[in-house]
């Protein structure tokens, strides 16, 4: 069974400023983000323990990536987690701000 098949997303949004969630009987883990023009700047992932080593904050990179090539934005990866999971495949990286 895959992370996303146990656990539910959501996405809340304003004012330039939004974050994506991961909520499973485990808890709720959640990536932040800022609108900058045609960038979106990824500010921090953070995974409780108890959701922890189960793919979870990898699964809320998925649905970002899903964010911002719906919207043509480009990913400043300010969260180091986000840099190093995004750089490690192409399409992903392909998204990524110069």
């Amino acid at each position: 069974m895959t992370p996303s098949s146990t656990l539910r997303f959501e996405r809340e949004e304003a004012d330039g400023r939004g974050r994506l969630l991961a909520i499973g009987e485990a808890g709720v883990a959640e990536l932040t983000y800022r609108i900058e023009g045609d960038r979106l700047i990824a500010t921090h992932t953070g995974v409780p323990p108890s959701m922890e080593g189960r793919g979870v904050g990898t699964a809320l990179i998925e649905r970002l990536y899903e964010l911002v090539t719906e919207r043509g934005l480009k990913v400043v990866p300010a969260c180091s987690f986000v840099r190093v999971k995004m750089g490690r495949r192409p399409e992903w990286r392909a998204v990524l701000a110069a």
